[in-house]
């Protein structure tokens, strides 16, 4: 396995790919889910598209949604399909969501103490886990879907470095089968 960096275009890829235009999930209560993003976490609800298709998992039938944008500060959204039907809903569901896929969204110390505060007075129960490398507020959403809150430590660029120099290395030793854990951090 190579461990050598990318080279010509693919180096620029940073540059062309700008920023997350929007991570999307399916949910079963618009409602709910407006009520959670824009009026306890503060993202504003930036669009509706009501609409109506044909999906190759139900041929032959129309599927009515909806599709909501909540906005974060980059530009980049939080989207939502809801489907009319239940059982539209429930087979999406079902394939799509864990907790393992989630947006994490980068916050001050400050305004992460700020959100545990907002979350738990409307009846959310917020958890946290220091990952070492950054700490983050866990909550989930009407849907049961996580969403992230995330602080860097004051040494974040240093550990950004110190991972630049050595992630290729680390992901080649991973792969070969050298399983030894590389993050000693959440001990600190």
């Amino acid at each position: 396995m190579t461990t050598t960096r990318p080279s010509g275009d693919l180096e620029n890829t940073r540059t062309r790919l700008r920023r997350m235009h929007h991570i999307a999930y399916v949910v079963k209560d618009q409602d709910a889910t407006r009520r959670f993003y824009e009026d306890v976490v503060g993202l504003p609800l930036m669009a509706v598209w009501a609409e109506a298709g044909e999906f190759s998992e139900f041929p032959g039938r129309t599927i009515e949604f909806c599709h909501t944008f909540f906005g974060l500060g980059d530009g980049c959204a939080l989207a939502f399909f809801a489907f009319a039907d239940e059982d539209v809903y429930e087979a999406y569901k079902a394939r799509t969501q864990t907790g393992f896929f989630h947006p994490a969204v980068a916050v001050s110390g400050d305004e992460q103490e700020r959100m545990r505060e907002r979350l738990t007075a409307a009846g959310f129960a917020p958890f946290e886990i220091d990952h070492g490398y950054c700490q983050s507020l866990y909550v989930h959403d009407p849907d049961g879907l996580v969403l992230e809150f995330t602080r860097d430590p004051d040494d974040a660029a240093a550990l950004g470095a110190w991972q630049a120099e050595t992630a290729r290395v680390t992901l080649s030793r991973w792969l070969s089968g050298d399983r030894t854990p590389n993050n000693d951090l959440r001990r600190r």
